[in-house]
Order: structure tokens, then sequence, then C-alpha cells
């Protein structure tokens, strides 16, 4: 595992992002096999896990509270607020500095530390980031020592820009894959103008980039790829990254035929990995192999030069116009 500087601390290139592990959107995933993934990961050296309060409603922030109790390297968790429906008004309607400091507290309790690493916004409405009130509370909560850092995981590049105008942000999330190229242009020169770190979801576009696919796959009926493929719960683009499933397999037999050889997932993070304004990428895992088979992508060696020509070409001329929802 290779690591890159997040403010004063030095983080795992790749990352686990967990929202699997909340057992709501992705399938089930036991306890047992969510230890079973965070060692893993651990033990691969990773060191920064992503989640969110909505997350299974608190289930993935619970189940990495009780597994920081097992080891003792530290562990940097980012977690995020905003999305809860269950506040008074609902969402997206209260952004207050005392609902959103309840969200804060609860995770505080979930992951049972005393202080947030990272506390992220999740999504929030792009007026609610223009207004900038909500990172007025986010400074608070830091003055408060409730949080270590806060930054922000967005839809958009316009969301991308607003954020990176506010004092104080250590991070901006943001989904960045071989399916949303154009993101490193329109926002890393300016977050590494402003030395904020770069974390990149979504890296294996829900599955797609895997290779794994075909147009007979089907998902559980509590999967997010089957219930939301196409918008119907929230923003498409963050499933598959917006493209059309059966667009998205082509796309992905077209990608795999321009990569090294058949590791197809571990060359789509290892592209994402070559962009040195990325801090760190978080795929996440439902199984061991899965985490083992992310890591390995930081073991292999850049693309060339070529590559990164022939991936761009195909995405300018047919996957970027195919994108759905918000981006």
């Amino acid at each position: 595992m290779n690591y890159r500087k997040f403010k004063d601390v030095a983080v795992a290139e790749v990352g686990l992002g967990t929202w699997q592990l909340g057992s709501a959107d992705w399938g089930n995933v036991s306890d047992d096999d969510a230890f079973a993934i965070l060692n893993a990961y651990v033990d691969g050296g990773g060191n920064f896990i992503d989640t969110a309060d909505v997350y299974g409603m608190g289930v993935s922030e619970q189940v990495i509270g009780r597994f920081l109790k097992t080891v003792d390297e530290p562990i940097y968790v980012a977690t995020k607020l905003g999305r809860r429906g269950d506040e008074p008004n609902g969402w997206p309607q209260n952004f207050t500095y005392d609902a959103m400091r309840r969200q804060v507290e609860d995770s505080l309790r979930h992951l049972d530390v005393p202080q947030l690493f990272l506390e992220q916004l999740h999504c929030i409405p792009t007026e609610e980031m223009r207004l900038g009130k909500v990172f007025d509370y986010l400074r608070k909560f830091k003055e408060e020592g409730l949080i270590a850092n806060f930054g922000a995981s967005v839809e958009t590049s316009e969301e991308a820009l607003i954020c990176l105008e506010q004092e104080g942000l250590a991070s901006l999330q943001i989904i960045f894959n071989l399916f949303r190229q154009h993101v490193a242009d329109q926002v890393f020169a300016k977050a590494a103008e402003k030395g904020v770190a770069i974390i990149a979801r979504v890296p294996l576009a829900s599955g797609l980039l895997t290779g794994r696919f075909n147009q007979q796959t089907r998902f559980a009926e509590n999967d997010h790829r089957n219930y939301n493929a196409n918008g119907e719960k929230f923003n498409v683009g963050e499933t598959f990254s917006g493209v059309e499933f059966n667009e998205g397999v082509k796309f992905s037999q077209q990608i795999g035929a321009m990569l090294p050889d058949e590791r197809m997932a571990q060359w789509s993070i290892r592209w994402i990995l070559d962009h040195p304004q990325v801090t760190t990428v978080i795929p996440g895992a439902s199984k061991v192999s899965q985490v083992e088979s992310n890591i390995e992508a930081s073991t292999l060696p850049p693309l060339s030069a070529q590559t990164f020509s022939d991936l761009r070409k195909l995405y300018d001329a047919e996957i970027y116009n195919k994108i759905r929802g918000v981006y």
C-alpha cells in the first residue's frame, strides 16, 4: 500500500468505502463478513475508511466503531451528514446548527470516538452550499473539538467549485472514474491550489468497471443497482455513474480491451491513482476478495500515456454524452 498526505497525516491511497456495510442498499452483509472485510483492508495496509450516518441508518458506523476497538494502529474514519430523513421537517429542509450537531453527536456515539477525523456534507442541496451557513456550523464543530476536519461530498463540478471557496475545507469527495473523466479538468487544479484533498468515490461505477457484468446480470431487490437503476430513488449519477446499465456493459468491454490485461477493476483504480491530485480512492467491498483486489491497484505501475489517450478519446466520443443525472 502506498500513502498520500491528508493535511498532516498519511492515508492509504486506496481507502475503503463502507456503504455496503450498512446492509441497506447493496444487499445484506453480516457482522462476521463486515469484520472480515475490515480486517482484510487493515491487514493490507489500509487506514482510511469512509462511511455515512445514513448507511443503514447508523449500522455501518456502528460496525466500524466495534471494529476500531480491535485494532491498535491509527485508522482514519471519514463520515458524512445531511441526508437523514428523521429530523423535524425532514430532508432537505433542515440544515440548522442544532440539527447538524445532533447528527455529529450521533456519529460520535455510533463510532464510539471522542472526535470525528473527518465530517463531510453528504450531497446536500446546491443552494445550501452556496448560502454557506453549513460551513459556518462545521467550523464551529471544529472549534468545539467535535471534529478534526470537515469536507464535502458533492454531485457536480459546480458544487465542488462552490465548496472550494470555503475557508478551512479539508477535502472534496466526488465521483471520479473512467465514466467521469472530465471532473479532473474542472476541479483538480483548483483543489491542489487550495491544498484540498480529493477523495474519489464510485471508482468502479457501481461494479461496471470490474468487467464482471453482462446484459443478463440481475441485482437483488434491496440493491440500489436494481431500485435506482434509472434514478427512481436518488440521483441516477450515484448508480453506474449515471450511464444506463446496458450501455455501461458495452463501454466496460471497450475499456477492458484498452487495458494491459484482464485485471479491469485494478487498472480502473490505477487510472484514478495516476492523477496525483487524488488523495485516496474509496472502492467499496462486500467480500474479502474484493478488498484484496482493490488494494492490488496500489502495487500496479502507472498506465501508459497512449492508454490514457485512448481512454479519453472513448470517453469524449461516446461515454460523456450518455451520462444521466447531475454531474
